[in-house]
């Protein structure tokens, strides 16, 4: 079977975008060269790879076979660049890293300072729902992945990066905002907007109401913070959201000061378990921990 490094390359970059001309502008080639390529590898292995369905590209199980081994082959490949270049003395390569929409508050100023040491380094920051982060998780896509709520099936390396409260929110002007050790009873006749099911935000919050007995009497489920703080600013309701998705700046928006709250979660920076880190992964790895420490001793 003959496949070059590059058509390996190139089919991998097929999988992960699900489309040639996407892959062809990965690689830096033209459509046509990249479809030639593609019907090259394909003659190779001598079985169909890939199917066209809707514009769209769907892998076959050959296919998808072929991507795994693909994406490990360009993976030690990558490994072995970064060690190489860091006998050389440089700090040149890539970084890959995904987390859930939660963790975009604070995620990107991380690797801002990571950056600023480190300016040629290439980094791409995939921000997904928890369930597409998962995903990636499973088919080893990413470097490293932050999470609050770490999938228990599968065998990881977790480390626990810092807090992450959940707490209950209202509008500013909410009779309650300005009370002290409000019982959750009385919210009771309150609309609770609460995200998606699947999150890890909605599921540490149903783990915890379960646990108090609660059961909010009308609910409306948003697919993003955002949305819920927009909600919750034009009265439609209280919700429970992690402190990091308020940011620094809430007029509009009250913490309650309620009995049981905040919920003591915990954000997580994970990789696939026996997965050797590459020495990019690591020192960014050992940059996480160090900032947040400093974060932590401030507070």
């Amino acid at each position: 079977m003959n496949i070059t490094f590059r058509q390996l390359r190139l089919f991998l970059a097929l999988a992960e975008t699900g489309s040639v001309s996407a892959a062809a502008k990965v690689m830096h080639v033209t459509q046509p060269t990249a479809s030639m390529q593609l019907r090259e590898v394909t003659q190779a292995v001598g079985l169909p790879l890939y199917e066209v369905v809707s514009r769209r590209v769907h892998l076959t199980e050959a296919g998808q076979a072929l991507a795994r081994t693909a994406r490990a082959i360009a993976g030690e490949w990558d490994a072995f660049e970064q060690r190489v270049s860091g006998a050389k003395g440089l700090t040149s390569g890539r970084l890959k890293v995904a987390v859930v929409s939660t963790a975009k508050y604070f995620v990107p100023r991380l690797l801002g300072s990571f950056c600023k040491l480190h300016p040629q380094i290439d980094i791409s920051l995939e921000v997904l729902n928890r369930d597409h982060v998962i995903s990636r998780l499973r088919s080893n896509l990413d470097d490293l992945y932050v999470m609050s709520m770490p999938p228990a099936d599968l065998p990881l390396e977790d480390q626990i990066l810092m807090p992450n409260p959940l707490v209950v929110i209202a509008p500013a002007g909410h009779p309650l905002a300005a009370k002290k050790r409000i019982k959750l009873a009385q919210l009771q006749t309150e609309r609770f907007i609460l995200r998606e099911k699947g999150s890890g935000t909605r599921m540490a919050t149903d783990a915890h109401l379960r646990q108090l007995g609660f059961a909010p009497s009308a609910l409306l489920e948003l697919g993003s913070n955002e949305a819920i703080k927009e909600s919750v600013e034009g009265q439609l309701g209280v919700s429970i959201v992690s402190h990091h998705a308020l940011g620094p700046h809430h007029e509009g928006l009250a913490v309650l000061n309620v009995q049981g709250f905040p919920i003591q979660s915990q954000w997580h920076l994970v990789w696939p378990k026996g997965k050797q880190l590459s020495p990019i992964a690591e020192v960014f790895r050992a940059h996480l921990v160090g900032e947040v420490e400093g974060w932590m001793a401030l507070r």
